[in-house]
């Protein structure tokens, strides 16, 4: 049942509802003949309380044209405030949790929806499961007026970013930063500096953002993960990501710090400064 409340945001299989333009949102009333599978709370946002609702296939109010429906990157690329990003990576972050994790991990009784807070209990021993929250890592690296930029096997054709990986069991963050980019491009790195984090969910990461010196070696993709990588100056940038990633929103940061002007699609809510 919804609750009058709230305004909703809707998640099938996994899948945020919404169209290029954005996530759609629904009123209770609009969800009067839907059943909800289960609903979280993504807290308190603008004055208005927001839910994520999980909905069976296909089972949508009249107003979606689902011919029109996108994946989450393609709703990303049109936000234009750090409020509204917050909301669909909550959202989305929230469904993936709800679909992967049914079954307690204790003793395989099945996982229902909290009714106070943003859980699953378990059914039999009353076990919480939280949504998960992977701790990750992401750095730019300087050399002078360059930057080191790497092309993944994942990326498309073009692309270049910062450097990433998840932070191991036992391992502090500035660890995980010395270690991924050895691993990744050979070198070693100095002055670590922590800018700021990220909530990124494909599916469940938690991102925090460095900025670091170069300090010896020369650049050797692993191979694996890094296909290629090289030092880029603010004349001749590759393909960056989208201006919703923190990845971008390092790459502002040194375009700031050597004095350039920030390209017109840079990363408008994220400040770089």
């Amino acid at each position: 049942m919804s609750d009058s409340n709230c305004i909703y945001l809707l998640a099938s299989n996994e899948r945020l509802i919404g169209t290029a333009s954005g996530v759609m949102t629904f009123s209770a009333e609009d969800l009067t003949d839907i059943p909800l599978i289960a609903s979280y709370p993504l807290g308190l946002i603008d004055h208005a309380n927001y839910r994520v609702g999980i909905v069976a296939e296909g089972d949508l109010p009249e107003q979606v044209d689902q011919g029109a429906l996108c994946g989450l990157r393609t709703m990303l690329a049109s936000v234009e405030d750090e409020t509204t990003y917050t909301l669909l990576s909550s959202a989305a972050q929230i469904a993936i949790w709800h679909e992967s994790f049914k079954f307690c991990p204790r003793c395989a009784a099945p996982l229902h929806a909290h009714s106070g807070e943003l859980a699953k209990v378990c059914s039999s021993c009353a076990h919480r499961q939280y949504p998960r929250i992977s701790p990750c890592i992401i750095v730019l690296v300087r050399k002078g007026d360059q930057c080191l930029l790497a092309h993944a096997s994942k990326f498309a054709p073009g692309r270049y970013s910062a450097l990433a990986g998840f932070i191991e069991a036992g391992e502090s963050a500035e660890h995980a930063v010395v270690r991924e980019v050895k691993e990744e491009v050979g070198i070693t790195v100095k002055n670590l500096t922590y800018c700021f984090s990220q909530s990124w969910p494909f599916p469940h990461s938690f991102m925090l953002g460095y900025m670091a010196e170069y300090e010896s070696g020369d650049i050797t993709p692993d191979g694996e993960e890094i296909l290629d990588a090289d030092w880029f100056s603010a004349s001749n940038l590759p393909v960056l990501p989208p201006k919703f990633t923190i990845a971008r929103r390092l790459i502002d940061r040194f375009l700031v710090d050597i004095g350039e002007t920030l390209p017109e699609d840079s990363t408008l809510f994220f400040a770089a400064e």
